[in-house]
């Protein structure tokens, strides 16, 4: 995860929370220092935890903190993440922000692990899409390959995708492949949508350098696998889900396009307790 935009990210959500101060906080005298823990509620697969330091980094003072699991490690029930000592008004100023970065990521991270597993396969990867939440891409994304998936382009910025609407207004995929490389530079893939068998042949044709199989069941892809060159990457999306992707597994393809890894989130259950707090609930 590239740290400085993460951590413009964070600062602009603690400000968001922060507002001109935490009021509930001014409880608490000049110099009061505590312990505090993060620990997992429910199993599931890290990602996040970086967010920790930075955020505390970022309100300043003094603190410690003591990771006790990484990113992409598999928690059960009752872990501890990690364990931070500093300010008690700092360490409860950040820990709604941490937290809603955290369980999001960790949910993420998780489902993405569940969906290669289902998958099981060595030559197919499991990939994003950008159906993330506006402003938590980097986040998003980074948490998919925490999971053991792989991320999709970014944005419209680094790489093309001609779909449905590209191509009929181009008026065909040859038009629609050589107005794009007339455009970009060689170093910008293009990918190419396609639907039906013509259409992959054509996209083979106009030279695409990665073609999707929209809404193909494994038995079509692996036929119209037999049309594309072995230098072309292949990609499969569009009703594929967590409970159908074990037939996907050997149809060999080279990437399957989710977009549930992030945009049907569950967060993963993490909660902050401070050392002598009355909060309990059983392991």
């Amino acid at each position: 995860m590239n740290q400085l935009k993460a951590k413009k990210a964070i600062e602009a959500f603690l400000l968001e929370d922060l507002g001109e101060g935490d009021l509930s906080s001014s409880i608490f005298e000049d110099g009061a220092t505590g312990i505090g823990t993060f620990v997992a509620k429910a199993d599931g697969v890290l990602a996040g935890s970086m967010i920790i330091q930075w955020a505390y980094e970022l309100l300043g003072g003094t603190f410690e903190v003591c990771f006790e699991k990484q990113d992409g490690d598999v928690l059960k029930r009752g872990d501890v993440i990690a364990t931070v000592k500093g300010s008690i008004p700092t360490l409860l100023s950040a820990e709604r922000v941490i937290l809603n970065l955290m369980q999001r990521m960790s949910g993420i991270a998780t489902l993405t692990k569940k969906a290669v597993e289902a998958l099981n396969s060595d030559v197919t990867k499991i990939c994003d899409t950008r159906k993330t939440m506006p402003g938590l891409r980097h986040f998003d994304k980074y948490a998919v390959t925490c999971g053991g998936g792989k991320n999709h382009r970014f944005g419209l910025y680094d790489a093309i995708m001609l779909k449905d609407n590209h191509i009929a207004y181009a008026g065909s995929i040859e038009k629609a492949v050589k107005a794009a490389r007339d455009k970009v530079g060689h170093t910008v893939k293009i990918e190419v949508e396609t639907e039906t068998e013509g259409q992959v042949a054509e996209a083979v044709k106009a030279g695409a350098d990665i073609i999707m199989l929209d809404n193909c069941p494994p038995e079509i892809i692996q036929e119209r696998l037999k049309l594309i060159p072995s230098s072309i990457i292949t990609e499969a999306s569009g009703g594929i889900t967590l409970e159908n992707l074990q037939t996907y597994g050997n149809c060999g393809v080279g990437f399957i396009s989710l977009g549930c890894l992030t945009h049907s989130v569950t967060a993963l259950d993490i909660s902050f307790n401070l050392e002598g707090g009355t909060k309990t609930w059983t392991y």
